[in-house]
């Protein structure tokens, strides 16, 4: 008899000795590690309703071998040293990777009103049907990092048995919006707000350089916004057609749609993840039964540094969850 219910089970990631702390695993990758070098070839990718999302390809497998397609988080892009780094690992597994770059997140601004956001699964579902059409039978997966991740669960949700993607897997999903949002305006987790914020904001100053900005909009209200639920409410709602912040939240979050994912997918969550609580984790119940969520009791916000046997810092989360697509 199949389970009623996917599974939790407990992570083997034992992080590093002098990294055991939170904020340690989820700073020192973005500040001090290197970028990780991948060749990367851009493709615009014109859109259904006018607009354009880039694509980073890279690897050399021929055409025919397996495709995984990564969505960065909020304010990723092609220059996301995680994306970076798991890519090179499953390239290395003979993988080819498309990187989706949202529409608004890179260097040049969209050309519609709208931006990427917590819900808007469409054009990643459309990527999906499109690599399946140009490939007929390529075994497609998708991964997915924090708002990647939402989305990636979401799209997979939404598209129910008609998914094409074979296997998934997702790292640090914020499967309960608002709770996140109230734990990023407190103690230390404050800096990671402000820091995502001054970003946003300044994605919104090029992009209205450009394009018009909506009649619902006021310019004042975002930039002077101090938290995500002043800034959603000021910028994310009204541009998108939701009612405030957390009727934004309450729509877009993953954590509603996870028993009906039908395809394979791996979960992989810190308990200590400062954007999040750990009450926001899902039961074992709230899962459908082929997904696995993973749970650690350390590795901070898309951090998970291991050691090797010479105390080195090792990216465990990059090979677990390139491991995990490749064995499929």
């Amino acid at each position: 008899m199949s389970p009623a219910y996917g599974r939790m089970v407990e992570s083997t990631f034992r992080a590093h000795p002098l990294l055991r702390n939170c904020h340690l695993q989820t700073s020192l990758p973005a500040l001090l590690r290197p970028l990780p070098r991948l060749v990367i070839r851009k493709e615009r990718l014109e859109l259904p309703d006018g607009d354009f999302v880039d694509l980073g390809w890279a690897g050399t497998a021929p055409r025919g071998s397996p495709i995984a397609v990564l969505v960065h988080g909020l304010t990723g892009g092609f220059e996301s040293k995680y994306l970076r780094g798991t890519a090179g690992r499953l390239i290395e597994l003979g993988w080819r990777v498309a990187i989706l770059q949202l529409r608004g997140a890179g260097a040049e601004p969209n050309r519609l009103t709208r931006c990427y956001h917590q819900g808007q699964t469409d054009d990643l579902r459309y990527l999906w049907h499109l690599l399946a059409r140009r490939e007929p039978g390529v075994h497609l997966a998708s991964l997915g990092w924090s708002l990647g991740a939402n989305l990636t669960l979401k799209a997979l949700a939404e598209e129910g048995d008609q998914a094409p993607v074979v296997r998934a897997a997702v790292a640090c999903a914020p499967f309960r919006l608002e709770p996140c949002a109230e734990k990023l305006r407190t103690g230390f987790a404050r800096q990671y707000q402000n820091r995502l914020l001054r970003d946003l904001k300044a994605q919104v100053i090029r992009k209205h350089a450009a394009v018009d900005l909506s009649s619902h909009i006021v310019m004042t209200a975002v930039l002077g916004a101090a938290d995500f639920f002043a800034y959603d409410d000021a910028y994310t709602a009204p541009l998108n057609g939701f009612r405030n912040a957390r009727d934004y939240y309450r729509r877009s979050e993953c954590g509603q749609f996870l028993g009906d994912i039908k395809r394979p997918t791996l979960i992989v969550n810190a308990a200590d993840d400062p954007f999040m609580p750990t009450s926001s984790l899902p039961a074992a119940s709230e899962l459908a039964p082929p997904v696995t969520l993973e749970v650690s009791r350390r590795g901070g916000h898309v951090g998970f540094i291991a050691a090797d046997s010479y105390l080195r810092p090792s990216m465990w989360l990059e090979r677990r969850l390139a491991d995990w697509i490749g064995s499929a």
